[in-house]
C-alpha cells in the first residue's frame, strides 16, 4: 500500500511538471501564429490535456481479455471525464480564483467562445445520452448518432478556427508571459524548439497520467471498487489532472479564456469523438449509475451556460457544480 501511495505521489508531480512545460509551450504557440486565446484554450490545449483520458478506454475497449470489464471501464472513462470537467474541475479552478477576487468577483472568458463550447457540448451530450436508448440491433441508428457526433465536432473546431481572426482583433490574442523554458537552457524561441517542449510536455502528461492511474487502480483493488465504479469516479480524477492544473495555473494569471477554455473545450472534444466511439464499441445502455452521471454532467453545463454573463462567470455560482459532484458521490456511493 505505501508503495502504491508513493507512485500516486511521483506521478503527481511529473504531471504538475508537464503541465507547467505544455502550457508554457501553447501560450508561446498561441503568440508565435497570432491566434485567439479562444483556439489556444479550447482546441490546444483541450486536446493536448485530453490525451490521457481518451487513451484509457481506447486502451480498454481494444485490449483482447476481460471484455464485459474492460467495456465497463471503458463507458464509465468516456462518460466520466466530462463530468469530472463539468463538475470538479470548474469548482476547483473557482477555490484558485476565490482569494484574489473573492466570492463577489467573477471568472470572464471570452463570452462568444464561451458559449459556444457549452451549446455544442450540451446539443452533443444530450445526443450521446438519447443513444443510449437505441435498441443494439438498430446498428444503423447508433451509427447515425456517431457520424452525427463526429461531424459536430468538426463544425465546432470549423467554427472556432473562423472566430480566431476577429478575436484577435479584438485584443483576445494568446499572449506569452514570459521566457519559453527551453530558452531558459540556451536554446532560441522559435516553431521547431515549442514543437519540441509541447511533444516532451505532453510524453510527461500521458506517462504520469498512466502511472497514476496504475496507482489508483492498485488502492481501488484494496479497497474494492466495481470497475464501472472506478472509471466512473477514480479514473477520471486521476486522467483530468492535467485541465485541472493547467486552468489553475492559467487562472492564477487572470487568463481567463485560457483556463476555461482548456475545460470547455475538453468537454466538448470529450462529448463528442468518444461517446461516438462507446456508441459503437460498447453496451452504451441506461444504467442507473451512468444515467445518474449523465444527468447531472448536463444539469452543471446548463447551469455554466445559464450564468454566462457579459461580466462573467459569478464565482458563487460554481459552488453549484462542486456541490453537483458532492452529490454524485452521495448517490452513487450510498
Amino acid at each position: 500500500m505505501s508503495g502504491l501511495v508513493l507512485e500516486l505521489l511521483v506521478m503527481l508531480i511529473v504531471i504538475l511538471l508537464a503541465a507547467e512545460l505544455f502550457t508554457n509551450a501553447l501560450e508561446h504557440l498561441g503568440e508565435r501564429l497570432n491566434i485567439s486565446e479562444g483556439v489556444t484554450g479550447s482546441l490546444f490545449a483541450a486536446i493536448g490535456t485530453a490525451l490521457p483520458e481518451t487513451s484509457v478506454p481506447l486502451l480498454a475497449l481494444t485490449s483482447g481479455t476481460a471484455a464485459s470489464v474492460n467495456e465497463e471501464i471503458g463507458v464509465g472513462a468516456i462518460l466520466g471525464a466530462p463530468l469530472m470537467l463539468a463538475t470538479l474541475s470548474t469548482f476547483l479552478m473557482m477555490l484558485a480564483a476565490l482569494r484574489q477576487r473573492k466570492l463577489g468577483g467573477h471568472i470572464a472568458p471570452e463570452r462568444t467562445g464561451f458559449q459556444r463550447d457549452m451549446n455544442f457540448f450540451l446539443v452533443a451530450f444530450g445526443l450521446a445520452a438519447a443513444a443510449m436508448f437505441v435498441p443494439h440491433h438498430a446498428w444503423y441508428i447508433r451509427a447515425a448518432f456517431s457520424v452525427g457526433l463526429v461531424g459536430l465536432y468538426i463544425g465546432y473546431v470549423v467554427m472556432t478556427f473562423r472566430a480566431s481572426e476577429n478575436l484577435v482583433a479584438e485584443g483576445h490574442g494568446t499572449e506569452a508571459p514570459g521566457r519559453m523554458m527551453l530558452s531558459r537552457l540556451g536554446l532560441p524561441t522559435n516553431l521547431a524548439t515549442i514543437a519540441l517542449q509541447l511533444v516532451g510536455a505532453v510524453a510527461l502528461l500521458v506517462a504520469g497520467a498512466k502511472g497514476f492511474i496504475h496507482g489508483v487502480e492498485g488502492v481501488s483493488k484494496i479497497l474494492g471498487i466495481s470497475a464501472l465504479l472506478l472509471s466512473l469516479l477514480i479514473i477520471p480524477i486521476a486522467t483530468e489532472l492535467p485541465e485541472k492544473v493547467n486552468s489553475i495555473l492559467w487562472i492564477r494569471r487572470g487568463k481567463d479564456t485560457l483556463a476555461f477554455g482548456n475545460i470547455t473545450g475538453a468537454m466538448v472534444f470529450q462529448g463528442t469523438l468518444l461517446p461516438a466511439i462507446g456508441i459503437m464499441l460498447t453496451p452504451w445502455e441506461p444504467r442507473v449509475e451512468v444515467l445518474t452521471g449523465v444527468a447531472i454532467t448536463l444539469i452543471a453545463a446548463a447551469w455554466l451556460r445559464l450564468n454566462s454573463r457579459s461580466g462573467g462567470v459569478p464565482i458563487w455560482a460554481l459552488f453549484a457544480n462542486g456541490a453537483l459532484y458532492a452529490l454524485y458521490l452521495g448517490v452513487t456511493l450510498s
